[in-house]
């Protein structure tokens, strides 16, 4: 079982464009879908699209649409009312891939909530393999709810603990790292920006052009405590470090349809593959296979193992 949180889920409406965007102007869709979302509602949506248990977690009223579309369409999922109604975020996609995204700071979690929240994560987390954190913080939170959830987790829970990943940036990523090694995930995953501007070394150019830099800065990560670091970098592919080495991962070239769920699905990815016994080299091929495999689908379309193509990914020990 796989068990992901998403603080800030969002109703996701997707426009796929014609034509580039033209600002000012007035253009036709050449389709159009609203979809429950949010990162680790994304992640819940592979995994359980290739048959791996899992349980998404979320605040949300019963009668929310993004409670109501995740009963639709049949994802297990726990939603926690929170008496407000969730934020709708907008994105639009062109013809070559290029994703435009418009996303609302979402209700405003006061601490009664918020305590809710958090009890439910830990009730739900025992026993299960991993506990994915992922996501934007809505208002009202503080920069360190994940940092302090994470070692709410593992105290209560003890050898119960499932392994913790933490996908997010900003403030809420720094504070991980800020708040004492309890606090630390057994995994992080930053895209090549995130990277940076938490490790201070290069940016997000010199790290996507250049695997060898983004492996120096995520062992930096592993020195303060993480157990694996996956950094995306777009289109350039992925590198993983842990403390038995590092690798660097591409695929073969793709016709990128929409960015959409592309990290997510990365992460579900490599998941699926630990879950399976793989090495940290096949957890890093699932990986990228996921990723590209969700940036060639349309919209907000998520890719189910069956869809993806590992073959084609070739990766490298650095």
């Amino acid at each position: 079982m796989i068990i992901t949180l998403t603080a800030n889920p969002s109703l996701d409406r997707t426009v796929e464009l014609a034509a580039p965007l033209v600002r000012g102007g007035v253009q036709r869709a050449v389709s159009a879908s609203r979809q429950a979302a949010g990162k680790g509602v994304n992640v819940s949506r592979v995994l359980a699209a290739s048959g791996l248990e899992t349980l998404a977690i979320l605040p949300g009223d019963p009668e929310d649409e993004v409670p109501v579309r995740l009963r639709l369409d049949g994802l297990a999922h726990l939603a926690v009312p929170v008496g407000a109604d969730l934020r709708s975020n907008i994105t639009l996609t062109e013809p070559d891939g290029t994703t435009t995204k418009i996303n609302e700071p979402g209700p405003v979690l006061p601490p009664a909530r918020q305590e809710q929240l958090a009890a439910a994560v830990v009730e739900k987390a025992a026993g299960a393999a991993w506990l994915v954190l992922a996501g934007s913080l809505p208002p009202g939170v503080p920069a360190g709810f994940y940092a302090t959830l994470v070692a709410m987790v593992r105290g209560r829970l003890g050898e119960q603990a499932p392994r913790i990943a933490v996908d997010t940036s900003g403030d809420p990523l720094r504070a991980l790292f800020a708040a004492g090694p309890e606090a630390v995930p057994d995994l992080v995953k930053p895209n090549a920006e995130e990277l940076a501007e938490l490790t201070g070394r290069h940016d997000e150019a010199a790290l996507e052009a250049d695997p060898a830099l983004a492996a120096a800065a995520a062992k930096l990560l592993l020195e303060d405590g993480a157990g694996a670091v996956l950094a995306t970098l777009g289109s350039k592919g992925a590198v993983l470090a842990t403390p038995a080495g590092s690798w660097f991962a591409t695929h073969a070239p793709i016709t990128a349809r929409s960015t959409v769920g592309a990290g997510d699905s990365s992460l579900a990815g490599y998941l699926l593959a630990h879950s399976r016994g793989g090495s940290a080299p096949d957890c890093l091929r699932q990986a990228v296979a996921h990723g590209a495999a969700a940036a060639a689908l349309p919209g907000t379309t998520l890719p189910a193992l069956n869809q993806t193509t590992p073959d084609a990914v070739v990766v490298t020990a650095l």
